[in-house]
């Protein structure tokens, strides 16, 4: 049995739910920060992640959290990008976000 899957909100890659790290939004008003929930056990909506620098830039970069939380403001990233940081260098992935530019791939369209 493979388990469910879910939809970074960075990178908009299917994975298991397991790979991903689950976040939810705590506090409230001035005070909303987003926190990690690894055990997936905290209470309220949750989204979830790749545990990836370029993961977390992306999404930040797409004003991701605010829309798959439904949140009314703007959220401190802090404690999260904290704990990506710190679980990315426990993986051997790198803390810089330049690859990020290198990976994007370039917007088509109708130019604004």
């Amino acid at each position: 049995m493979v388990g469910p899957t879910r939809t970074c909100v960075g990178c908009r890659k299917r994975a298991p739910a397991s790979d991903l790290l689950r976040f939810v939004a705590a506090g409230s008003g001035d005070d909303l920060r987003l926190q990690p929930d690894p055990n997936r056990r905290l209470p309220g909506r949750g989204a979830h992640l790749h545990p990836d620098p370029a993961c977390f830039a992306l999404a930040e970069r797409r004003r991701a959290f605010g829309r798959a939380l439904r949140l009314p403001g703007v959220a401190d990233t802090g404690m999260l990008a904290e704990h990506i940081r710190v679980a990315s260098m426990s993986l051997g992935t790198t803390d810089d976000t330049a690859a990020v530019a290198v990976s994007r791939p370039s917007k088509v369209g109708r130019p604004r």
